[in-house]
């Protein structure tokens, strides 16, 4: 299991940037938002890992194979970077994890004769509805 202890400090890029939301005047003057960049194709991941990082449906993922995290709920920029690293490693612990496949299977022979009597019996009572025939 990789963690994010093992990935070299050069792959992880850090910016600090304002952040939004509230905080008065101090918002305007101090950088404590954390942007964490880090490239999957280029990094020192086994290619497997790799892989099912591209594969995410995460929008923290974009189409060049960058993780791009913005951490800005701490006033401080050391815990704002904390929380970057272990969105990261929440990140990482999910592409890890093989996928599960789906076994197919199929529906009972009661449920599927449930199904159709409330088929038939929703049908019969949507038939009541109609207007009588006329000679």
């Amino acid at each position: 299991m990789i963690t994010v202890t093992d990935i070299p400090a050069a792959e992880l890029e850090f910016n600090a940037v304002r952040a939004a939301g509230p905080g008065g005047q101090h918002v305007n003057k101090v950088s404590s938002a954390i942007h964490l960049r880090y490239d999957v194709e280029n990094s020192s991941l086994p290619p497997v890992v790799k892989e099912r990082l591209l594969r995410l449906r995460d929008a923290r993922v974009n189409r060049h194979g960058v993780i791009v995290i913005k951490a800005q709920n701490h006033r401080s920029q050391d815990q704002n970077k904390r929380e970057a690293l272990a969105r990261l490693a929440e990140i990482l612990a999910r592409a890890q994890k093989p996928t599960m496949r789906r076994v197919k299977t199929r529906p009972t022979r009661a449920s599927v004769k449930r199904r159709l009597n409330i088929k038939s019996r929703r049908s019969s009572l949507k038939r009541l509805r109609d207007k009588p025939l006329t000679d």
